[in-house]
């Protein structure tokens, strides 16, 4: 599938995308997009991000051959991208690393993040210690109250974390208050969203640094297993992970990609964030793209055990795969993630995030429509560390 690189340029993918934000933004957009695109170009900011990836963060990732995982099922070979074992353990740090060094570029010392589960806030807050950057971060206070370990973290390097008091108090709110926050500071503050939405450039540019997980999985498949997976899963809020993985297959036709969303308690209920099954277009956060919202264009409450999957919107270029058929998204419950993260435990001594944990359980309703000459990688987007005291509630 070739996509239209000029309209990506400009911010579009098909009609999703674009930049729907207030006038005083546009020249620090602007900005941004022209640093950006000159140092994709620059060989000296090329050296200094994949110094970074290999001797700071720890690429490249291994793809794992979760044997005991393959038995289990009897189908499919089952292959982890392990993101997990990055530096602060998950894929995070991929773009916050590349867009602090952006910041740097544009002369701005002062940095300010939304985090939802709190790995994006940690990334920032790591990047910004090693770069010498100040650092904010906006997090929702039920996440705040449900995420500590990853709040403990984020102060220890140095960031003042704000909790967002307003609505539902998670990640929709930490995010509006993060855009307050950059359009009365914009002139010294640089934005690192953290995931592959927003005003563009954002969208392309997180894209571009989390590519990175794709382009590794791909070399290492074909150089260990001789051939490419048939089938690419990752779990998907905003999608920063899946758009990572699946940016290097998006032109291998036989791939089948496959985005898991937070079913939350059942899309029949209220209590869910599965903004492409069950979402409609609208404008959220500067883009437009599939959101939960009501029939007047209201943003609906959301529900996900997983704090990172917590939002009601997703990132443009997913609506547009989405659209077009490239990529397939479907629903997974509170209860199938949890169900994924004890198989994976059990079978191979991994303890997944709950946002990775999605795609996991979606194992149970792939994994007997596959056969055994077939491959189904997974990008394994974060370790469950953070989320032992919601686990500990939920499963004892």
């Amino acid at each position: 599938m070739q996509t239209d690189k000029r309209n990506e340029r400009k911010g579009r993918f098909g009609k999703y995308g674009g930049q729907y934000v207030p006038e005083t933004l546009m020249p620090a957009l602007s900005q941004l997009e022209e640093v950006f695109e000159q140092s994709l170009l620059e060989e000296e900011f090329q050296k200094e991000l994949n110094d970074l990836y290999q001797n700071y963060i720890g690429r490249p990732t291994p793809l794992y051959f979760a044997k005991r995982l393959t038995e289990y099922f009897g189908k499919a070979k089952i292959l982890l991208k392990r993101e997990d074992l990055n530096h602060t353990g998950a894929h995070k740090i991929n773009n916050a690393i590349g867009q602090a060094l952006l910041a740097k570029r544009l002369g701005k010392q002062r940095i300010i993040a939304e985090t939802g589960a709190g790995q994006h806030g940690v990334a920032t807050a790591t990047a910004c210690a090693l770069l010498g950057l100040e650092c904010t971060v906006f997090m929702g206070a039920k996440d705040i109250e449900r995420q500590q370990p990853n709040v403990f973290r984020m102060k220890m390097l140095g960031a003042k974390v704000h909790s967002a008091t307003n609505g539902e108090q998670t990640l929709k709110e930490a995010t509006s208050e993060a855009i307050r926050d950059w359009v009365t500071n914009v002139t010294t503050t640089h934005y690192i969203l953290g995931t592959a939405s927003g005003p563009h450039p954002y969208p392309l540019m997180v894209r571009e640094f989390q590519s990175i997980i794709g382009k590794e999985a791909k070399e290492q498949c074909l150089k260990q297993f001789k051939a490419l997976p048939d089938y690419v899963l990752a779990c998907i809020g905003g999608g920063s992970n899946a758009i990572g993985i699946f940016h290097e297959f998006k032109n291998d036709a036989s791939i089948e990609l496959i985005g898991l969303e937070a079913g939350g308690k059942g899309v029949n209920t209220k209590e869910h964030a599965s903004s492409i099954s069950k979402g409609k277009l609208g404008i959220l956060h500067g883009t437009m793209s599939y959101l939960v919202q009501d029939d007047f264009g209201k943003i609906n409450e959301v529900h996900s055990i997983s704090a990172g999957m917590d939002y009601p919107g997703v990132g443009p270029e997913h609506s547009y795969l989405k659209d077009i058929g490239r990529a397939q998204y479907y629903p997974v419950t509170d209860k199938q993630a949890l169900e994924g993260f004890k198989l994976l435990a059990n079978k191979e001594g991994i303890l997944a995030a709950l946002e990775s944990s999605h795609a996991i359980g979606y194992l149970f309703e792939l994994m007997p429509k596959t056969q055994k000459d077939e491959t189904v990688m997974i990008n394994l987007s974060g370790r469950g560390d953070k989320d032992i005291p919601i686990l500990k509630e939920h499963l004892g």
